[in-house]
């Protein structure tokens, strides 16, 4: 059988080349977005995997309810502290964002349309208190500018085996990667580049660095899954 992938960037068959021998596993999906529409989550969730979902959006956030009946959806900004924070939506796209600086461009660039709010932000560790996994197979962080202040807030010692983290400026080529250090500090090795996202392993994981050593491809077996956008 082939895998599906509804990832934007082909995500999901990296994580699935590296992780598919691991049934009934846990996922932290950071800025997950819509339930299926460039989920990385979704394939997983498919074949018995569960996790959080981490969405700030209301819209998202209750599609994601409607659609992972076994997951926890936390509608919350992931921050370096717990409290609240100035969010700014990009409605029907994934750049909406907490860091005003990318807000303007979108707003004076590409000319759309952007809903400012106050919304509560939690830390990783805030949400790794509350759910206590055994394990974390992956984790996947894509918040748009706001990756050094996530970082900053996981401090306890739980370790996904795989970290995903998307490296370029939004919706731009440019990479961005001040965050790294703070990664690399916390004994992951960067092991792969998709032109988009990072992928790093924990130390402890390294065994898996050979699934990394080269993009999808046929021998992956899998489809690209075409969902209807009207």
């Amino acid at each position: 059988m082939k895998f599906i992938s509804y990832a934007q960037n082909f995500e999901d068959v990296m994580l699935w080349r590296a992780l598919k021998h691991i049934s009934e596993g846990f996922y932290i999906d950071i800025g997950a977005q819509h339930p299926t529409i460039d989920s990385v989550s979704k394939a997983f969730y498919d074949v018995g995997w569960h996790g959080v979902h981490v969405e700030p959006s209301p819209v998202y956030a209750e599609l994601l309810r409607k659609e992972r009946e076994n997951d926890l959806i936390i509608q919350a900004a992931i921050s370096d502290h717990c409290g609240m924070i100035d969010f700014f939506e990009v409605k029907d796209t994934g750049l909406s964002t907490g860091i005003e600086q990318y807000a303007n461009q979108h707003i004076n660039e590409m000319k759309w349309d952007v809903k400012k709010s106050i919304i509560p932000c939690v830390t990783l560790d805030a949400i790794l208190e509350k759910v206590k996994p055994k394990e974390i197979h992956w984790l996947k962080i894509d918040v748009e500018g706001m990756e050094d202040l996530v970082f900053k807030g996981w401090n306890l010692e739980y370790k996904p085996w795989v970290v995903v983290v998307e490296a370029t400026k939004p919706n731009s080529q440019e990479l961005s990667i001040e965050w790294e250090e703070l990664i690399l500090l916390k004994n992951y090795k960067y092991v792969y580049f998709d032109g988009l996202n990072r992928f790093y392993l924990s130390n402890n994981h390294l065994e898996l660095e050979n699934f990394f050593s080269y993009p999808p491809c046929v021998f992956d077996n899998f489809t690209k899954n075409c969902p209807d956008f009207e």
